[in-house]
């Protein structure tokens, strides 16, 4: 168990995975070589959807599917990079697919087709916020961009943050690591999968979901 010693209710935690999809973690990625650091913490990121689903947590994609027409890709030169081989990439698309080793029916897609955040500007949180959930759990990629943006968004509208750290990565990996010191442990709690997992049993399954005001969580 984590040195942080936490309970986290299951129920209401949301476990979302950013960008886990074809396209991008595929073996036709437009990032080559992100989605080759991404094959260290594939499994941790299969092994923490299914300790999620069995914990009664949800489960989260957030994918990209294309910017329906937009031509200017603006300044950031990540976006300046991925506008030509994304530019046919839309609903539906083979490349904005969940990979099929992290998807389960009952986890929702919540897909966006502006920025490099999951969360900035779209219907994410307030969709969480809505299903009573208070703590969101990061995974997928990248700690470069879109995991740092999403959990300082979610840490300013109030919600508690994990980064899963090993379900997570930049590229280059090493990179990551100063991120998850530096930077992630200001924004959240950074746990392991088995760390989470342990939080999640240490709740009292009895407490009532709604009851509380410390986010769901017991010291």
């Amino acid at each position: 168990m984590s040195s942080i010693n936490v309970a986290i209710d299951p129920r209401a935690t949301a476990v979302v995975c950013v960008e886990c999809q074809a396209g991008v973690l595929g073996e036709n990625s437009v990032l080559p070589a992100l989605a080759s650091d991404a094959r260290a913490v594939l499994p941790g990121i299969e092994k923490l959807v299914h300790s999620a689903r069995a914990a009664g947590a949800t489960v989260v994609h957030a994918t990209f599917e294309g910017r329906l027409g937009a031509v200017n890709p603006g300044t950031a030169p990540l976006w300046r990079a991925m506008a030509p081989p994304t530019e046919e990439w839309a609903p539906g698309h083979p490349a904005t697919r969940v990979l099929p080793e992290l998807y389960a029916e009952e986890d929702l897609v919540l897909p966006r087709h502006h920025g490099l955040s999951a969360t900035w500007g779209n219907e994410l949180l307030p969709v969480l916020r809505g299903r009573g959930v208070r703590t969101v759990v990061f995974a997928g990629v990248s700690l470069n961009v879109a995991l740092v943006l999403g959990a300082g968004e979610a840490t300013h509208e109030g919600f508690e943050v994990v980064i899963a750290r090993d379900a997570v990565t930049a590229t280059p990996a090493e990179y990551g690591e100063q991120m998850l010191r530096h930077t992630f442990k200001m924004l959240g709690w950074v746990l392991t999968v088995d760390e989470l997992g342990a939080a999640w049993r240490a709740f009292p399954a009895e407490t009532n979901v709604q009851s509380g005001s410390d986010g769901g969580r017991t010291a």
